[in-house]
């Protein structure tokens, strides 16, 4: 007959077990982070593998997904991102559920969409960047002493305005637990299916590459080495980097804008408009 002290050992885990949350199906929120200008990509990209993601037991008629998607932005505003195409954003800043993963294009940042970013984080399992969107993710405070990375025409920029970041140059992705970083445009892809082996297991990601006629493997491997010429990426001879987003930029780049004395160069209009706007947020 067990004693009066077992039974209570027994209770207590009972108790402990039972105020575990259960593990149910239910999809992983996926929220793809958009402004005016985003780089399509960036986001559409790691969306389409993410859609695409079947779980056992599914049929055409019958669909299992995985993860559940939606877009969020400062207001419920249309918003024209890269190349033109318009979208109508599901959430805003203020009522946006809770997501699991958060996908960060390359962008131009907000002080909401930062504070946004910084608290919605926290509670999430992932927040991932694509190509530039790492600057908007090194803003809000989420790689500090982390390795990261970024498209190679960022190198030198990113490196400068986030010292502190550890920036992995010339890699497709890098997956440093709650963060992770995909290198330019495409890269995006091979991180979003490394994402699907991270929760789900390599099989789900390789039927999911099959579904999307993906043909690299650089998704098994989170650090694989990209081009040589990629590694050795850098600001051109004579060239300069905008401040703004980054971009190493060459010499003869004409928009340019004086501020205290000194010139500097953008890599499009909208830089130079978001500095002129702001430029202590920029230089010292």
């Amino acid at each position: 007959m067990p004693s009066i002290r077992h039974i209570a050992l027994l209770c207590g885990i009972a108790g402990i077990l039972s105020a575990q949350p259960a593990k149910t199906d239910a999809p992983r929120k996926v929220a793809f982070l958009i402004a005016p200008g985003a780089v399509m990509i960036d986001f559409t990209g790691p969306w389409e593998v993410f859609q695409d993601v079947d779980m056992a037991g599914s049929t055409m008629d019958n669909r299992k997904g995985a993860f559940e998607l939606f877009t969020v932005a400062e207001s419920a505003s249309p918003i024209r991102v890269s190349g033109g195409m318009q979208i109508v954003p599901d959430y805003t800043f203020q009522n946006a559920p809770q997501p699991d993963i958060i996908v960060v294009p390359a962008l131009h940042t907000s002080k909401p969409m930062l504070q946004w970013l910084r608290t919605a984080s926290r509670k999430a399992e992932l927040t991932m960047s694509v190509c530039a969107g790492a600057f908007a993710m090194a803003e809000a405070g989420l790689l500090e002493g982390k390795p990261a990375t970024i498209h190679h025409m960022f190198f030198d920029g990113f490196a400068a305005r986030f010292p502190k970041v550890e920036l992995k140059r010339g890699v497709r992705f890098v997956d440093a637990g709650q963060v992770a970083s995909a290198a330019g445009l495409t890269s995006g892809i091979d991180l979003a299916l490394h994402v699907v082996e991270r929760f789900h297991g390599r099989d789900v990601a390789a039927k999911t590459a099959d579904m999307l006629e993906h043909e690299s493997l650089s998704w098994q491997n989170p650090e694989q080495t990209m081009d040589a010429r990629w590694l050795r990426a850098g600001t051109p001879s004579g060239g300069q980097v905008d401040v703004v987003c980054g971009m190493n930029i060459p010499a003869e780049t004409k928009i340019t804008l004086s501020h205290r004395g000194k010139t500097y160069h953008f890599c499009s209009e909208q830089c130079k408009r978001s500095f002129s706007e702001s430029p202590g947020q920029f230089v010292k």
